[in-house]
């Protein structure tokens, strides 16, 4: 049984249940292994948990938003 998962910041339910279908569908097609066969989860991880450069996201959103906001 295939396994996909994928981790992420937060995402709406709405969100998941769009990913899980068409990672599915996808996967399910490249590899031609039927849905019913494929396991997805999803992990969220708060900004805070994961860090780019030595920086925290949130910081490195934050970041972004500032400089982005001058445009």
């Amino acid at each position: 049984m295939p396994y996909i998962t994928v981790e992420s910041g937060f995402l709406s339910d709405g969100q998941k249940e769009a990913l899980i279908q068409r990672l599915t569908e996808a996967a399910s097609e490249i590899m031609h292994v039927p849905q019913e066969f494929f396991i997805i989860t999803i992990k969220e991880l708060p900004d805070t948990n994961v860090g780019i450069g030595g920086k925290t996201i949130d910081a490195v959103k934050a970041e972004y938003m500032r400089s982005h906001s001058q445009l």
